[in-house]
């Protein structure tokens, strides 16, 4: 059974940081796109930016400039450097890891920033 093990959620303050950390299997992390998703209650998912096993990024409009997507093939993690916390980016976060025609998600982690 995949798993994506997800940590460094939490409460910060606004103009704050977090480190997201994702973690998986080697087999799974050489091949795949991995992502962070968010979503609040009420919304759909959304994502927040992903990074190829080839280093192409992308990030949503709204964290670009202050989110940092990277991932570390010796460790097999994916990370995401999120600076200027603003209480819009309150959500659950969620590691995706995308292959050719499977997906897989973390089990979510709750981020607060407080006004």
């Amino acid at each position: 059974q995949v798993q994506l093990v997800e940590s460094g959620g939490g409460l910060v303050q606004t103009g704050g940081s977090l480190r997201l950390s994702c973690t998986t299997s080697p087999s799974i992390f050489s091949l795949a796109t991995m992502g962070w998703y968010r979503q609040v209650p009420g919304k759909e998912r959304e994502l927040v930016s992903f990074i190829t096993r080839g280093g192409v990024i992308n990030y949503a409009d709204s964290v670009k400039g202050r989110f940092t997507i990277s991932r570390d093939f010796a460790e097999n993690t994916l990370y995401l450097q999120m600076d200027g916390l603003k209480p819009d980016d309150t959500a659950v976060y969620y590691c995706n890891a995308h292959l050719k025609d499977q997906t897989f998600w973390g089990q979510g982690m709750q981020v607060t920033v407080s006004s």
